[in-house]
């Protein structure tokens, strides 16, 4: 390791190259294996890690960027900001429960990581919560690294985006006992020989207040100022520092990161103060797929020097967001694999990067360098049918036209319920698919089980008492991969899986060209569904802004263009669904508040074009067919007006986990459709009880008018088991004929 930082990552993927740990943590959950077996497992998977990036060429090697479930709720246990009602004999035992409930306890809450598709844990502050250095993990992994010969880079959570993450009674006001923590921990960490450590801020890539910048200052000015301590990394990445970057220039850390794939260069050479630090330029996109252009990148960087002591390059942000391994996909047609570079690639192509910047780009580099990417795929139909778009293809009949001709329509009762859309994937069904994909069942050998299995779903919601049913997806393994894998336009991978939250993994498809549906997707199973009961069965369609958030998505037009290729595909999806006798349809965007920027500045652009392309999907629908949408993981009240003009007949919304926040939102904004706020957290294994339901049930009946109002789980039951499922929508059920009884 060099005496500064050199070429670095600024973190890497944690779950291992084939899914090791999701496997080993899902196996302790359910007591197949002791916690000596988990913890040697993962010990494995970081040695690799960090054996990986020393051997190719880093200067720098991070460490503490492994977790069991999420980075977040890592540092509320090395802070001791963790509520005692989780506390167990075990710390092991603790931290799950926190992450995962218990029988008779709900998680922590889960929401979204600023704009990614990733999920933390939100931490709980409040006057009484007691700050300590309660645990040693970046000591423990800087040991463990070291004994292997490794010397690394110990990341930590930075203390003002930690606190600016959390919920309680004003967390920031906290701040000045949290950095005490911070205190001891990088004194601990400098006696054990660290040379850096990183410190992550990525909240000051949004929009922060006054207060919060001189929070930024405070914290910075108290832990650059000690005497004994490693170098200090401060990191800010998801955008434009802005006016943070003066505020850390302006106090005594030796290094700042920056983003320059998703923050402009632009403003960075104005900040004089850095002229003595050196600037760790991220110019390797962290969060998508595509290969750098080499030259462009090197340029970039080489306009910021003299900006700087000195200017070493990195990742834009932690490289969690992408897959391992390209070198993994052996069936990726080749035009688009020559385009492409997973999370090992992206570390060649930094230290590559850095070489360059240091020694130049004759000979060697040269040819690296200038290696072509191939251009996009382009479909001039798909193109020639967007340029014909107008206002009206966007707009349907007025909400209260289409609520009476869908009241005829469907007689449901007050406070109808449904479900989100899937139902478990039982072993036989992830069963039936792998033989499917290895040939050892025919299509038709497998189409038979997946409808064998739609009826007993069917069969099972009349049983329990459901009003609108669903098929529950067992056909699908993933809500946006699925429809990939049926539009011309994208690509799936074999194993670029990506860590969403805890164990729960994904893999995005690769979204590189025009986009278009070459025959309908759904609507046989839902066609099938429906024909096995009178009770309506919603079509269940992924919405246009969700595939975008849940893909790797071209980077070479405006992601509105896009969004609308994939719109009128749905269109078409809908269209077919009513023509074959479906009467509700479902187009999901739990993704819609994701995507939004983390500058207001930028907001209304986003808004407009995200909403135009739901409403471009769906406005094509008659005014009796009933579209409903679902949003999850959101701070609903900072979209509720672009809520409000998606148009949607009916919304429901993931509410369980922050106990019905939302309806606050709803009744300020005076939210007139149908809404369904949810009722039980479908990411924990509990059973809600029915007087639970009954309680937030009633909550939300005095805030939504019960001819408006929907009850739900707050999100899919994929990922759960028949043996939760059933118990909690028996108990969804007979909460809401208590309430509906009350109300009569």
């Amino acid at each position: 390791m060099t005496s500064g930082i050199g070429a670095t990552v600024l973190g890497y993927p944690r779950i291992g190259p084939r899914r090791e740990l999701k496997r080993a943590v899902e196996r302790y959950w359910v007591g197949r294996t002791d916690q000596d077996a988990l913890l040697a497992t993962a010990a494995e998977l970081r040695a690799a890690g960090w054996a990986e990036l020393r051997d190719a060429g880093l200067d720098s090697v991070p460490s503490n960027t492994f977790s069991f479930y999420d980075h977040v709720l890592d540092t509320a246990f090395l802070v001791g900001a963790v509520p005692a009602r989780y506390r167990r004999e075990s710390e092991l035992d603790s931290y799950f429960a926190a992450a995962r409930g218990t029988d008779d306890l709900p998680p922590l809450e889960l929401t979204k990581w600023f704009d990614t598709n990733y999920h933390y844990l939100v931490p709980e502050i409040d006057p009484g919560t007691e700050f300590r250095l309660a645990g040693d993990k970046p000591l423990a992994e800087y040991r463990e690294a070291r004994a292997l010969g490794i010397t690394t880079r110990p990341v930590v959570l930075g203390p003002v985006t930690f606190l600016l993450l959390a919920k309680g009674t004003n967390p920031l006001a906290r701040l000045d006992d949290l950095v005490d923590v911070y205190v001891e921990l990088l004194v601990a960490l400098a006696a054990e020989g660290a040379p850096w450590v990183q410190l992550d801020e990525p909240a000051f890539a949004a929009d922060r207040s006054e207060d919060e910048l001189a929070a930024l200052g405070r914290a910075y000015t108290r832990l650059a100022d000690l005497h004994s301590r490693p170098k200090l990394l401060v990191t800010g990445y998801y955008g434009s520092l802005g006016p943070a970057l003066e505020v850390l220039a302006g106090t005594a850390v030796e290094a700042i990161g920056v983003d320059l794939v998703a923050g402009p260069v632009d403003g960075i050479a104005s900040v004089p103060a850095l002229r003595d630090k050196t600037l760790v330029a991220g110019v390797v996109d962290g969060r998508n797929v595509w290969r750098t252009d080499l030259r462009q990148a090197l340029a970039t960087a080489a306009s910021l020097l003299g900006t700087a002591e000195e200017v070493v390059l990195s990742t834009s942000s932690t490289l969690l967001h992408v897959p391992y391994d390209l070198d993994a996909e052996t069936a990726l047609e080749p035009g688009v694999r020559g385009r492409l570079a997973f999370a090992r690639q992206k570390v060649r192509e930094v230290v590559l990067l850095g070489q360059a910047l240091r020694d130049g780009v004759d000979g060697a580099w040269a040819d690296a360098l200038d290696e072509p990417i191939a251009a996009p795929r382009r479909d001039d139909a798909i193109r020639s049918r967007l340029a014909g778009l107008g206002p009206h293809h966007r707009d349907r009949a007025p909400y209260a036209e289409r609520a009476a001709a869908q009241d005829a329509r469907l007689a449901l009762p007050a406070l109808p319920t449904t479900t989100i859309g899937s139902f478990p994937q039982t072993t036989e069904i992830r069963t039936a698919r792998a033989g499917l994909r290895s040939g050892g069942l025919s299509r038709g050998e497998y189409d038979e089980r997946m409808r064998a299995e739609i009826g007993r779903v069917i069969a099972l919601q009349e049983d329990i008492g459901l009003d609108v049913l669903v098929h529950g997806e067992p056909e699908r393994n993933d809500m946006v991969q699925y429809f990939a894998e049926h539009l011309d336009g994208f690509a799936v991978t074999d194993l670029g899986w990506v860590q969403s939250y805890g164990s729960r993994c994904v893999r995005p498809p690769i979204l590189h060209g025009d986009v278009s549906r070459p025959e309908p997707i759904t609507v046989p199973w839902s066609s099938y569904a429906q024909s096995l009961t009178d009770r309506p069965v919603k079509g269940m369609l992924t919405g246009p802004v969700t595939i975008l958030a849940w893909s790797f998505v071209r980077d070479d037009q405006p992601l509105g263009e896009t969004a609308d290729q994939v719109a009128l595909a749905l269109r078409d999806e809908i269209a077919d669904l009513e023509a074959a006798g479906i009467r509700v349809i479902q187009v999901d965007e739990p993704a819609l508040r994701e995507l939004l920027p983390l500058r207001a500045a930028e907001h209304a652009a986003y808004l407009e074009w995200s909403v135009g392309a739901f409403r471009l999907a769906t406005a094509g629908a008659a005014t009796d067919t009933q579209i409903h949408t679902h949003l999850c993981y959101s701070e609903f009240g900072e979209v509720i007006d672009a809520i409000d003009g998606l148009g949607a007949d009916v919304t429901t919304i993931e509410a369980a986990r922050s106990k019905m926040e939302v309806l606050a939102d709803l009744r300020s904004a005076g939210f007139s459709r149908g809404v369904g706020p949810g009722v039980y957290d479908i990411h924990s294994p509990r059973v809600p009880a029915t007087d639970e339901v009954a309680d937030l049930v009633a909550a939300a009946s005095r805030v939504v008018a019960g001819n408006r109002l929907w009850v739900n789980p707050d999100c899919g039951l994929k990922t759960r088991g028949y043996a939760e499922v059933e118990p909690a929508l028996r108990n969804l059920v007979a909460a809401t004929r208590r309430v509906r009884d009350s109300l009569a």
